[in-house]
């Protein structure tokens, strides 16, 4: 799942205790991170951001499916022949991942990967893929065919040339790491960003908290609505920047792993939730679901709200969210 880098503005105000905002920003994982922690000095702040760089390290060493001594790769390359193990921790990522694609009915799915990249998003695609070849383009995308082994934590992929990719959920599950690691380290207040993934904890050095402001799709430079983030994470996603239109209609760079064809009517999601990786996956999940199929899953999942924009400027959003601005 792709990110416009700046969907997230992370508003400062000024400290007034001791304690200050430390930030480090860098490019990880192909994406932007920017982690920002309170501490009394430098040098405390500098062992906390050193933490969650190597953390990233760390879960990059496991999950990525691009990298080929991962074990996600171990078990892409032995799709259709054996089952893998894998450690506890990818085994139980994995399995979180197929009961969002369970409670999104596919809209979600982390075989995405073995998806034929036959959309082109950089400007060179002229006409439409065929119906055929937009239907061939899904035939090894399936997470029924992702096969769990909970005694011996194996995953087993049945079809040859199956992939599993966790990029739409992975973010989301480092930025989670990163709060639960600096918080047991005593670091008791800090914000993560990660190309829109925004996980809070704490406040601000001035007993305020944390607040993040949601960019206009419609125009970069304005922010259309703040929120105050108090223990809890935001992911906001967006499809305005990359995408084609042909006889009148666009399509997003977002595809539909049921379908092959990509998602239509939604520019921004903003799903907010405790958990960074639930936001991650759910934003994903209305694009291709769409805005009233999604609005009536978050409607009904306890402790979860979301904003959707359409592609006309239009602001729903769930039942816990009450925005005076209904139209961009």
């Amino acid at each position: 799942m792709e990110r416009f880098v700046f969907a997230l503005i992370v508003l400062f105000t000024s400290a007034v205790s001791g304690q200050k905002i430390y930030k480090r920003a860098l490019s990880m994982l192909g994406s932007p991170f920017e982690i920002t922690v309170v501490a009394n000095d430098s040098i405390s702040a500098e062992k906390a951001l050193d933490m969650a760089v190597a953390e990233v390290r760390r879960v990059e060493n496991l999950i990525s499916d691009w990298k080929p001594d991962t074990e996600i790769s171990a078990v892409n390359r032995n799709a259709g022949k054996q089952a893998v193990k894998v450690s506890n921790e990818v085994f139980d990522l994995v399995s979180r991942s197929l009961k969002i694609s369970e409670l999104t009915e596919g809209a979600f799915d982390v075989s995405y990967a073995s998806m034929d990249r036959i959309w082109k998003f950089d400007g060179s695609m002229t006409a439409m893929p065929t119906p055929e070849a937009i239907q061939k383009s899904v035939e090894r995308v399936g997470y029924h065919n992702i096969i769990m082994d909970n005694k011996n934590t194996t995953i087993f992929l049945k079809n040859e040339g199956m992939k599993i990719g966790l990029g739409g959920i992975g973010q989301g599950y480092i930025a989670d790491n990163i709060k639960a690691l600096l918080i047991a380290n005593g670091f008791h207040s800090g914000i993560v960003n990660v190309s829109g993934d925004v996980s809070a904890w704490g406040t601000m050095p001035d007993g305020k908290p944390w607040s993040v402001g949601i960019v206009n799709p419609m125009n970069k430079n304005k922010i259309f609505a703040t929120f105050p983030l108090i223990d809890s994470a935001v992911e906001t996603s967006g499809s305005y920047e990359k995408f084609v239109v042909f006889d009148g209609k666009r399509y997003s760079h977002i595809i539909d792993p049921r379908t092959g064809y990509p998602a239509m009517g939604i520019v921004s999601v903003s799903v907010f939730s405790k958990q960074t990786e639930i936001s991650d996956a759910l934003a994903t999940s209305i694009f291709v679901m769409g805005k009233d199929v999604g609005l009536n899953l978050i409607n009904q999942l306890k402790g979860i709200e979301c904003i959707i924009i359409d592609d006309q400027g239009k602001i729903y959003s769930s039942e816990g969210i009450k925005l005076e601005t209904k139209q961009l």
